[in-house]
């Protein structure tokens, strides 16, 4: 007969707490220098509305005025909402077409999208609108569109109509926020070839080659497969680009373009007086601009977006918990 003695029914559960390690009392690591941070945040803040309420000369109420006057309003609808949705469809129609040639197995189309990239690229906004406004006009007085050669063609036969079916003045069209459009767009597609060149790159080969395998031509792949699935990556960028290009209609003065929201207030400015207020009425009106356009960006990269890391959750509902399975991480 065994003489150990019987282990009792609660044995096992003490020798299990004896083997657990004891509360741990943690304590969060400190950061001294967000506080420092916040602190000197609130004084910038403190210091900037005090400004506001206590200097006259930001002359708000003027501001007001000067954002509500017609050659403003016209200056803001034309020249910077129609001049940057002008551009932008430019470019974002140029910059697929340049990018699709980049990636083209072509070396000819691959060269000269490069070398139109290259030369859009290296050349400042406001130079490039000054060539349009001044340079062209001075090396040509008008474009003939019609046949090459047309005119010894109509002397050789003797022919009195010189083949050509439109002529444009540039001496009349540089000046005109058409041409501003034009030259914005075609630098703007210059950088919209490498958004896209960047978001066609991005999705896998193997989605061209399946579509590919079911039968579709190039040009439908790209168009139902590959540019909707790079539109997560083209997205961000391009409304970047968009809120860039409302800022940079302000380059029209260098044509110069006088529907236009920046040369309307300086203009107002300059004849009132009124410098600081009429800054502060086109940095509101841009500001407001562009905080629509943001708001317009967030919610694209959403629709994109969709698929891809965290889902966005209900709003005003919690995350469900997963019940555990019983018997699973303890009571």
């Amino acid at each position: 007969m065994s003489t150990e003695p019987m282990s009792t029914s609660t044995g096992a559960p003490r020798a299990a707490e004896a083997d657990r390690p004891g509360i741990i009392h943690a304590r969060p690591v400190p950061h001294p220098w967000r506080w420092v941070a916040v602190i000197i945040i609130a004084i910038l803040i403190a210091m900037m509305i005090s400004s506001f309420v206590t200097n006259d000369r930001w002359s708000f109420s003027i501001a007001l005025q000067i954002m509500n006057q017609d050659p403003v309003l016209e200056g803001l609808w034309k020249g910077t909402i129609v001049g940057t949705i002008g551009a932008m469809i430019i470019g974002v129609i140029g910059g697929i077409v340049l990018a699709v040639m980049r990636l083209s197995a072509n070396p000819v189309l691959r060269g000269v999208a490069f070398v139109y990239t290259w030369f859009f690229r290296g050349i400042p906004r406001i130079v490039l609108l000054g060539m349009i406004g001044t340079g062209i006009p001075f090396l040509y007085d008008g474009l003939d569109f019609g046949l090459p050669f047309g005119q010894q063609f109509a002397h050789a036969l003797g022919l009195s109509n010189d083949f050509t079916f439109f002529h444009l003045s540039l001496q009349e069209f540089s000046s005109t926020l058409l041409a501003g459009i034009i030259g914005l767009g075609m630098s703007e597609a210059a950088y919209m070839a490498e958004i896209a060149r960047a978001g066609i790159i991005s999705v896998d080969q193997g989605q061209t080659e399946a579509a590919q395998a079911l039968g579709m031509s190039g040009g439908k792949t790209m168009r139902r497969i590959v540019l909707p699935q790079a539109m997560r990556v083209i997205v961000p960028p391009t409304g970047n680009e968009t809120i860039a290009m409302v800022k940079d209609t302000s380059l029209f003065v260098a044509i110069p373009i006088i529907t236009e929201l920046y040369y309307q207030v300086r203009i107002i400015g300059t004849r009132t007086l009124e410098i600081m207020a009429s800054y502060v009425a086109v940095v509101a009106w841009y500001l407001i601009v562009c905080s629509v356009l943001m708001v317009g960006q967030y919610y694209l990269e959403r629709y994109f977006g969709r698929g891809f890391g965290q889902t966005r959750r209900a709003a005003g509902k919690a995350p469900e918990r997963v019940p555990r399975p019983a018997g699973v991480g303890g009571a």
